[in-house]
């Protein structure tokens, strides 16, 4: 009986979670969404570097390690991806080295 209450209270707090998650995240406005990503993925290194420490002190269990390592290559995949996104990201917004910011036409005009 306590099983079944522990998961449904689990299943509750994470319906509950993705929820707020949600409606916190839609109500970022767009100019936001490269720092919030940049920070997210720093937290998520430090989650990386939980995942290395439980993997060097576990146990004998191979399953728990197999998992570990496998939730680390996700979480390496998550960061890195994360990173090239904002830096992709950043780039649109530096100005161009051959490109005129339009100013040098308007004195030209008589």
């Amino acid at each position: 009986m306590l099983l079944a209450s522990t998961l449904t209270t689990n299943l509750a707090i994470l319906v509950l979670a993705g929820f707020i998650g949600f409606v916190v995240i839609s109500k970022v406005p767009n100019t936001l969404h490269t720092p919030l990503m940049s920070g997210t993925n720093a937290i998520h290194g430090i989650v990386l570097l939980g995942g290395l420490l439980i993997v060097g002190f576990s146990g004998n269990g191979t399953f728990n390690k197999i998992i570990l390592v496998i939730a680390i290559a996700f979480g390496t995949i998550n960061v890195v991806g994360g990173f090239l996104v904002t830096d992709r990201m950043l780039e649109m917004f530096k100005s161009k080295p051959g490109r005129d910011s339009g100013k040098g036409d308007q004195e030209k005009k008589p």
